[in-house]
């Protein structure tokens, strides 16, 4: 690869890594394309040099936002109780650019058709997959599954309500109360 291609694949994956953060943090349309070109050092022109489309660009920061939420420098969670404990915790609700894209889009990529909503379901059945994994051995897979699903979608659930009211106190509660009952539950069956 050339000194110039180099360059350009350095400044899309900059642009890339800045979209991930921001549509995490502001949601798919709460980032226009020329603050992202602004904040990434580059005109609004510059944009289709790297995408051809707007939706290219929602794609590519979503598949970015996944791996670097799973990336092998994140320790992942090896029991339950400390899956749900990452997930349902103040660093995490507070960390809304870094944290769990399926949870920061859940309502966006309802709106979105294509590759993005593809990754995002992708995303999501790896997600439930690995929950189901994590629980009894013992249980029949299509009883984990549905298991797994109810978890997941209560994690997803919780940190949104967490992240959307303006009482701290009752962010705290709602996480700890969503990470108990969890914890809980699974645990009883």
């Amino acid at each position: 690869m050339g000194h110039s291609q180099a360059g350009k694949k350095l400044t899309h994956d900059r642009i890339v890594s800045i979209a991930a953060r921001r549509f995490r943090e502001h949601g798919i349309d709460g980032l226009s394309i020329n603050d992202l070109m602004k904040e990434a050092g580059l005109t609004h022109g510059g944009f289709y040099k790297h995408f051809e489309s707007r939706e290219q660009l929602v794609a590519e920061a979503l598949a970015a936002a996944f791996a670097g939420y799973d990336s092998p420098e994140r320790a992942s969670p090896v029991t339950l109780e400390a899956l749900v404990a990452e997930y349902l915790s103040p660093t995490h609700r507070d960390a809304i650019g870094f944290g769990c894209a399926v949870s920061a889009l859940v309502n966006d990529v309802g709106r979105v058709q294509g590759e993005a909503r593809d990754l995002y379901t992708s995303k999501l059945r790896s997600n439930v997959d690995q929950i189901a994994a994590l629980l009894v051995a013992d249980k029949e897979s299509d009883s984990k599954r549905r298991d797994a699903i109810v978890a997941f979608s209560t994690m997803v659930g919780a940190l949104g309500l967490a992240r959307a009211v303006s009482d701290s106190d009752l962010s705290s509660e709602i996480l700890e109360v969503a990470r108990e009952s969890l914890l809980h539950t699974l645990s009883a069956k």
